[in-house]
C-alpha cells in the first residue's frame, strides 16, 4: 500500500503505533507531520489516524482524555505528553460551510486521506509499510503547488476557511496555488462570511507571521478581503499621487509588511497603518495626495476592526498606538526625545522606530536616505536615555505621592498638579531627578 521510506518518528509515537497494531488495528502518522518531515521541517503535532473506534483506542491505552470523541479523537496520553488519535472517518454532508452535518466512522485509510483539505496535507505514513500517499502530496511538494484533494468547489463547499489556508500555506511555504484551486477560491470567496471571526484571525496571523506577508495580496486578490477585511480593498485602489510614494496605499502597505520582523503587533501595525488614507485623501491644486489626520483616525478605525476580528486588548492597544504615532516625527534631542516617550507611552518604545523604518523603506527614493538616518539617529538617542535610565515617566520619578502625603500635601488634584510638575522639570533636566531636589522646589 505505502511507498517505502524511512521517517524518524519520536519514541512515544512509535509506541503509540505499536500498540494499535498488536491490538489488530491500523495506525499511521497523518497530515502536517508528514509533510512537515517530508520538508525536512520538525513538527509541531504528530498526529495519529487509525482503523480503531475511540472506544477501543481508550480500551487500549492506560491514560486517555475524551478531547473530541463526538469526531473520533482521543488524546493519548504517553510520556508526559498528548497526543491526538483519530478514527478513519468520512465527513457526512456539509450544511454550513463550516461543520460536516454527521461524521461517519471507516475502516478504509484512503476514505479518511480523500475527505482531507490539500493534496500536501492528505499523506499517511507507518514505519514498516512507508508512505501512503494516494493524491499525490509528495509530488506537489517537491513541485512547490499547494492544491486540493479532489474537487476544490468541493473541500472549499465543505469548510470555506479552507481558502484562507490554502493562501495561508502558500505564504509559510512559499508555493503557488494551482489554478483550478485558485478558480475556485475566486468563485466561493463570499462564503468565507460563514466562518467565525476567530477562525479567520487564526489563519491571517499565521500568513502574517509567515516570511512571505507580502501573499496577504492573495487574499485580495482571489475576493476574500472583501469579506472580511473590505477596508484593505479601498487601500489597494487609493493611488498616492506624492513625492514620498511610488505604489498604491495597498501596494505600499503589502511591501511595508516585508520590512517589519515577524512580531503580530508589529504585522498588524503595518498592515493597518495606513488604513485611513482613502478616507482621509485629498487633492491640492497642484494634482497632490494629501492624507491628513490619517494616523489618528486609523488608530479608531484599527480598533473596530481589530475587535470585529476578536483579538485581545493588549494586541489592540499596541496596534492602535502604533498606528496613530507611526507618522510622528520626533526632534533628535534627548529632550525631545524625553517628551516623545512620555506622551506616547513608554510601551510603544522602540517598536515605534521598526514600523517608522518599515514605511520608509516601503516609500519612494525621495529623500529616503534622509529619512532612514533620521530614524538611526532617533533610536541612538533612545538607546542613550535607556542606558542612562533617565527618567520619563512617574513610575522613575525620585518622588512618589506617598513622599508628599508624608510633607503635608493631601490627596487629590493638588497633589496630582505637583507631580506633573516635577516630572515635566525632569524631562526637562534629568540631573534634577533627586528627592532632595524635587522636594526642595516644588514643596512649600
Amino acid at each position: 500500500m505505502g511507498t517505502k521510506m524511512r521517517i524518524k518518528l519520536p519514541q512515544a509515537v512509535e509506541e503509540i503505533i505499536g500498540q494499535i497494531n498488536d491490538a489488530g488495528y491500523e495506525a499511521y502518522i497523518v497530515g502536517g507531520c508528514v509533510r512537515d518531515t517530508l520538508l525536512k521541517k520538525e513538527p509541531n503535532d504528530w498526529d495519529i489516524t487509525t482503523s480503531a473506534t475511540p472506544v477501543q483506542v481508550k480500551a487500549i491505552f492506560k491514560r486517555t482524555i475524551d478531547t473530541g470523541i463526538q469526531h473520533g479523537t482521543v488524546t493519548v496520553m504517553k510520556r508526559g505528553q498528548g497526543y491526538e488519535v483519530t478514527t478513519y472517518r468520512i465527513d457526512g454532508a456539509y450544511e454550513d460551510a463550516r461543520h460536516p452535518k454527521e461524521v461517519i466512522f471507516t475502516p478504509d485509510l484512503k476514505e479518511d486521506l480523500k475527505r482531507r483539505d490539500f493534496t500536501i496535507n492528505a499523506m499517511a505514513y507507518h514505519p514498516d509499510s512507508g508512505l501512503v500517499d494516494p493524491f499525490d502530496g509528495r509530488k506537489d511538494l517537491e513541485a512547490h503547488v499547494i492544491r486540493c484533494v479532489g474537487d476544490p468547489r468541493e473541500r472549499f463547499s465543505e469548510d470555506a476557511l479552507r481558502m484562507m489556508r490554502a493562501v495561508r500555506f502558500a505564504a509559510q511555504l512559499d508555493y503557488r496555488i494551482e489554478e483550478r484551486t485558485w478558480t475556485a477560491m475566486k468563485e466561493l470567496a463570499p462564503s468565507i462570511k460563514k466562518i467565525s471571526a476567530e477562525r479567520i484571525q487564526t489563519e491571517m496571523v499565521k500568513l502574517l507571521l509567515s516570511d512571505h506577508p507580502e501573499q496577504f495580496r492573495n487574499f485580495y486578490q482571489c475576493g476574500l478581503t472583501a469579506h472580511f477585511l473590505p477596508e484593505f480593498d479601498r487601500m489597494m485602489t487609493t493611488a498616492q499621487n506624492h513625492p514620498h510614494h511610488c505604489y498604491t496605499v495597498g501596494e505600499h502597505t503589502i511591501h511595508a509588511l516585508s520590512y517589519i520582523r515577524a512580531d503580530q503587533s508589529l504585522r498588524l501595525a503595518m498592515l493597518l497603518h495606513d488604513i485611513a488614507k482613502p478616507m482621509t485623501k485629498t487633492t491640492d491644486e497642484n494634482g497632490v495626495d494629501h492624507f491628513r489626520g490619517h494616523p489618528e483616525r486609523g488608530s479608531r478605525m484599527a480598533e473596530e476592526i481589530l475587535r470585529r476580528l476578536k483579538f485581545d486588548n493588549h494586541t489592540i492597544n499596541m496596534v492602535k498606538g502604533l498606528v496613530a504615532y507611526h507618522d510622528r516625527r520626533i526632534e533628535p534631542t534627548e529632550r525631545a526625545m524625553r517628551s516623545a516617550i512620555h506622551q506616547i507611552g513608554e510601551e510603544y518604545f522602540p517598536a515605534l522606530f521598526e514600523v517608522n523604518e518599515a514605511d520608509t523603506m516601503a516609500q519612494s527614493g525621495y529623500r529616503k536616505e534622509e529619512k532612514l538616518a533620521a530614524v538611526k539617529e532617533g533610536r541612538q538617542i533612545y538607546q542613550k536615555i535607556k542606558e542612562e535610565e533617565q527618567c520619563v515617566s512617574l513610575r522613575s520619578l525620585a518622588v512618589n505621592g506617598k513622599d508628599l502625603i508624608r510633607a503635608g500635601i493631601e490627596p487629590g488634584q493638588e497633589l496630582g498638579m505637583i507631580l506633573e510638575q516635577m516630572l515635566q522639570d525632569v524631562i526637562g533636566d534629568p540631573s534634577h531627578n533627586t528627592k532632595e531636589y524635587l522636594m526642595r522646589q516644588y514643596v512649600p
